[in-house]
């Protein structure tokens, strides 16, 4: 299973996430190394679904309007939006809580098929719930 980070998220991040879910057999890149910084989301999550066993994880709300949010209905990709919390939080608290979350997102993202829009909340408690969200 192949995971993007989101231009939201440091790149810097992916590639620690990347080393450290080998062990799972999931490749993790951050956006700008797959995409150019400019893809629309509509493009990338097009793009994500034509290449299949992608998931989605990001800090944007995909609230642009109705044609995003009916790509991202229709890409069938699992997608996990950070809950509010997570975007004025210091670099090394997001760092250190999304690789506390990792090993639930990754777990969710095998366990479903046909996609689904997932909020990530800020505080972890175990076994790591989701929030499942209408687009």
């Amino acid at each position: 299973m192949k995971f993007l980070l989101d231009n939201n998220l440091p790149p810097a991040l992916a590639k620690a996430l990347n080393e450290l879910s080998k062990i799972d057999n999931h490749q993790v890149v951050g956006l700008k190394e797959k995409f150019a910084p400019n893809t629309s989301d509509i493009e990338l999550v097009q793009q994500l679904k034509t290449e299949g066993n992608w998931v989605l994880v990001s800090k944007d709300k995909f609230s642009k309007g109705n044609m995003e949010k009916r790509a991202i209905r229709e890409s069938e990709l699992a997608v996990f939006i950070l809950a509010r919390q997570w975007q004025n939080a210091p670099y090394w608290d997001v760092a250190h809580n999304l690789v506390r979350w990792w090993p639930a997102i990754t777990g969710q993202a095998e366990r479903i098929s046909g996609g689904g829009v997932f909020k990530v909340a800020w505080r972890y408690s175990p076994p790591g719930k989701f929030e499942v969200l209408q687009v």
